[in-house]
């Protein structure tokens, strides 16, 4: 994933480095973006790379680690039931704009990867991009989409696992044309506890 140069926009204004331009706290919100979550979410909680059959995200919440809940369902054909850390979020200027993210080890626990869902009508060529703490991560490609959303995702790979649990800020960032970016601001806070709690 290489550096991103394209200006963005959100809803708390981005300027050409990404950097927040306004600073509204937006902890106010956070209770209707969780309920956001039972909407996003039908999409590949509980399968693994290359399956057709994607897993309900019905499943209950096992805990919450500040913002973010652990939440467990037993995937169809499945012998054991598939855990995941997910938060979902709203651009503060666009109520129909969210975004989740799927934090999950795979079945095998040979793998960690995080699954990002992104509303419908994102330019895909343009990927997913990313920066932690206003420092430019890189991007991802989208995988397919599917009647709720885009699926971008990544294998982590411990450095960036690391830099997730030790940053303060995350801004996913989605592209509705090449020049025009949205930032979608999402809180670290308690990724490290949750990770750690995973099955």
């Amino acid at each position: 994933m290489g550096p991103s140069r394209h200006p963005y926009r959100q809803g708390n204004r981005l300027d050409q480095r990404g950097n927040r331009a306004d600073r509204r706290d937006d902890r106010g919100k956070r209770a209707g973006r969780l309920a956001m979550v039972l909407v996003l979410l039908g999409v590949l909680v509980g399968a693994v790379p290359g399956s057709t059959t994607p897993a309900s995200a019905q499943g209950a919440v096992r805990s919450v680690h500040g913002d973010w809940q652990i939440r467990c369902d037993t995937p169809p054909g499945a012998k054991s039931e598939q855990c995941a850390l997910i938060q979902s979020v709203v651009a503060e200027d666009r109520s129909n704009a969210g975004l989740t993210v799927i934090v999950l080890k795979t079945a095998d626990g040979k793998s960690k990867l995080m699954r990002v869902v992104a509303p419908l009508g994102v330019l895909l060529p343009s990927g997913l991009g990313l920066k932690l703490d206003n420092v430019d991560v890189g991007r991802a490609g989208f995988v397919r989409c599917l009647p709720n959303g885009c699926v971008a995702e990544v294998v982590m790979d411990d450095k960036l696992l690391g830099q997730l649990k030790t940053a303060k800020t995350a801004t996913f960032i989605i592209f509705e044309t090449p020049e025009e970016g949205i930032g979608f601001p999402l809180s670290l806070n308690g990724l490290a506890e949750g990770y750690d709690k995973l099955p």
